[in-house]
């Protein structure tokens, strides 16, 4: 038998579509929800079941706008004062600038015609994404379902975020 330099040609990778998407939101970041909504109604546009787990500061943009303040004792109050949540009131995690990050960043989005968080959100719930807030974070927040915006899941903990992720393609933003 003669030796030969070519290579065997890999075998053809079979593409198995995934069918379901979770993704678990940690941050209240503009810069970080907005992606999150982006892939959410993206994959559920893609006919993928898709679900987003709201937790710790992920869970302030699904607070209502109209929110102030929240809490049942001082330190989940001044927790609240720190971080009003709500779509309206997203900080940067860099450059925020007081605020004028967020302004230039929301500004440049209008420009280019993307599509806001609250409209990305809305999307979200015509399209059947599930947006579960996590029940401990809420907990410890002093947040109750009253204090967030309609058309979410009923909360829900890690146990539940967990078997949704098994057989899922998973994203932590």
């Amino acid at each position: 038998m003669e030796a030969t330099l070519e290579a065997p040609a890999p075998a053809r990778l079979e593409h198995v579509p995934h069918k379901k998407l979770v993704i678990m939101a940690w941050s209240g970041d503009l810069d970080k929800i907005w992606p999150t909504f982006i892939l959410g109604t993206t994959g559920a546009a893609m006919g993928m079941e898709t679900t987003i787990f709201f937790t710790f500061w992920g869970l302030f943009p699904l607070v209502r706008n109209d929110v102030h303040l929240t809490g049942e004792n001082w330190m989940q109050k001044m927790m609240s004062m720190m971080n009003r949540g709500g779509t309206e009131h997203l900080k940067l995690g860099k450059m925020n600038f007081v605020g004028m990050g967020p302004a230039m960043m929301k500004k440049l989005a209008d420009e280019h015609h993307v599509a806001s968080p609250d409209e990305l959100l809305e999307v979200a719930r015509d399209l059947g994404v599930h947006l579960v807030p996590c029940q401990m974070t809420m907990d410890l927040m002093g947040l109750t379902k009253d204090d967030l915006i309609d058309g979410i899941d009923e909360p829900a903990g890690a146990t539940t975020a967990l078997l949704e992720a098994q057989d899922a393609v998973t994203l932590f933003i």
